[in-house]
């Protein structure tokens, strides 16, 4: 049985949806007879054989991309439901490389196929069609926002989300997601790459068809580089979603700006007992998410335990004689003692986070200024503030309610998101910013802008810029005199080492109140109203009361409150730093 004998049988299934879409494609001719024999000739064929077939499958793609996602889309953002400038966004410039590529290159290549015994070359017409493919760099370039576009509207239009859903349905589609079609014209030059390589590796070095084929070569390497980028991006895109699906859609981590830095298997020990409970890490660019394993029938799945975000992260090697291989890390939310398989895998797990939190210490300030406005932000959880990130008024139920920022992602009242300007990761349409982005994007003076002026008030320190620097931090419980308990976040910074800070959560931009613990008697005798591992500071008629989770918690807060007390800063800055070397930075009492 000749080579397209088999070649047809195995593809024939593809062959009749291609012709079905495209009536004009022909089949190519059998083998000539004269290369029945396994030559050098018959090699080249093939491989010239191999790029008509793709090709004509990679039409099939971009009619689907061009003529049905499109079409559909378009249709329907006519009658209003969402705009037109999204579904040009999304698909760029395909329509210009479906139109090169049914209308030139695929009947070329048609053509030389039926001519193939009389003129057996295909580098002459690379060398005329490979110029064109400069056209993918537009298409590369816009690739990440189509995907952010894609993700927004199928989250914010059901109608847009509809549409898709239905063509996905489709045999057409092949079971793959519209985001897999899309990634077919970032794959196409680096096959056409591939293949030309090959052609090339089989041609002898004096045929005329040689100097075409390297010319050819050189146009779609260049080309071929943005694609490789691209590849990569999307690669990482695809196992985002996978570790998506494994946490049960908890996470929100499919965005074209993650990344997935290192996973594996790892045991956490407990701070009561150090006994060590499995744990499953995934280190992303900004964020690690600690999990533990859940059951199930359909793939390894996971429950999320504790997220760490990765500013500010420290990771420090630590000596256990009955568990090896340990080492700390310790982040603003939480701190963990962890237990790698061998001395490798420990410092695999210490090198990338010391790698990661270098990136992000980088990256997080051309963030903020150069990109606002042009990539999405990394909206803040409603839970990590109970105040306006702005004004830093309270938030309540009724009167001042909690929205965010489209530009920063902060949380901030009504009020002080009264304002709406274009953004260039949405297609330039309005959407609601603060104030301070309003200016910095619109260059204009926000009406609220004089607020500004005023003199920072003591309490108005973000908790974020002493969680960084401080001699110990973490989740308290806290009542003043005899009111009810609550949760707080507690901070002693080192530069303030003798006042202690109260936030309502670990993001909050204003602290509630401030304690001044010079002078303070502190009391940590168990008392039955209170919760175990509780203690007090006294002064006068103030009596405030704070409960930890663990013995080993307190110990850690009363070393350092016990020196601020006294007012011995030089004392206390020596007692907190060598506690902080030493790995016991507060983490809260929540275990992981």
């Amino acid at each position: 049985m000749t080579y397209y004998a088999n070649a047809t049988q195995s593809i024939s299934n593809l062959f009749i949806t291609v012709l079905a879409l495209s009536p004009a494609l022909t089949f190519s001719p059998p083998l000539p007879p004269s290369l029945q024999e396994e030559t050098n000739e018959q090699k080249l064929y093939k491989v010239a054989n191999e790029l008509l077939l793709t090709e004509r499958a990679y039409v099939t793609r971009l009619y689907l991309l061009d003529q049905v996602f499109c079409a559909k889309l378009t249709q329907e953002a006519a009658k209003g439901t969402f705009p037109v400038d999204v579904v040009k966004g999304i698909f760029c410039n395909v329509a210009c490389i479906y139109a090169f590529h049914s209308q030139f290159l695929l009947p070329d290549l048609e053509a030389r196929m039926c001519q193939w015994e009389s003129r057996p070359r295909i580098g002459d017409i690379l060398e005329q069609h490979a110029p064109f493919l400069r056209m993918y760099a537009e298409y590369v370039k816009n690739f990440d926002n189509a995907m952010d576009l894609l993700k927004q509207w199928t989250e914010r239009s059901a109608q847009f989300s509809a549409i898709i859903q239905e063509i996905q349905k489709q045999d057409i589609c092949g079971s793959l997601t519209l985001q897999h079609h899309m990634l077919e014209p970032v794959q196409r030059v680096p096959r056409y790459e591939l293949l030309l390589k090959d052609y090339l590796k089989r041609l002898p070095p004096d045929a005329p068809d040689r100097s075409q084929a390297e010319k050819s070569l050189q146009t779609i390497s260049m080309a071929a580089t943005h694609s490789n980028s691209a590849i990569r991006k999307m690669e990482n895109l695809k196992k985002l979603m996978e570790i998506y699906e494994s946490l049960g859609g908890e996470e929100d981590i499919v965005n074209a700006s993650n990344e997935l830095i290192k996973e594996g298997q790892i045991l956490k020990l407990a701070a009561r007992n150090t006994s060590a409970m499995e744990r499953y890490l995934y280190l992303f660019n900004n964020i690690l998410l600690v999990c533990v394993p859940k059951f199930s029938l359909v793939g390894q799945r996971f429950t999320v335990r504790t997220r760490v975000g990765i500013e500010g992260i420290k990771v420090v090697e630590t000596v256990n004689d009955a568990y090896p291989h340990t080492f700390q890390v310790s982040g603003k939310e939480r701190t963990l003692e962890l237990q790698a398989s061998s001395e490798q895998d420990k410092d695999d797990w210490i090198k990338v986070f010391i790698f990661t939190c270098r990136s992000h210490a980088l990256q997080v300030s051309s963030v903020e200024t150069e990109e606002l406005g042009r990539r999405a932000p990394r909206w803040i959880r409603d839970n990590e503030v109970t105040m306006c990130m702005k004004c830093k008024e309270p938030f309540n139920a009724l009167t001042r309610r909690r929205h965010h920022c489209r530009a920063c992602g902060y949380v901030v009242c009504w009020r002080c998101s009264d304002y709406k300007t274009t953004l260039e990761y949405d297609g330039n349409r309005m959407n609601k910013v603060c104030k301070d982005c309003f200016s910095i994007l619109t260059g204009r003076t926000a009406s609220e802008e004089r607020s500004e002026a005023k003199k920072r008030g003591i309490l108005e320190i973000e908790a974020a810029q002493f969680s960084g620097s401080s001699l110990v931090c973490g989740f308290l419980l806290y009542s003043e005199k005899a009111r009810p308990w609550q949760r707080v976040w507690c901070v002693i910074p080192e530069k303030e080492a003798v006042v202690l800070y109260v936030y309502g959560a670990p993001q909050d931009v204003k602290a509630q109140s401030t304690i001044p613990l010079l002078g303070y008697s502190v009391d940590d005798a168990p008392r039955a109203m209170d919760p175990p591992c509780s203690f007090r500071l006294c002064q006068s008629k103030s009596l405030h009361s704070f409960a930890c989770e663990s013995e080993e918690q307190k110990r850690r807060w009363l070393q350092v409150i016990r020196v601020a007390v006294t007012g011995d800063v030089a004392e206390l800055q020596t007692a907190g730093s060598g506690d902080l070397a030493n790995g016991s930075h507060d983490s809260g009492p929540h275990s992981i």
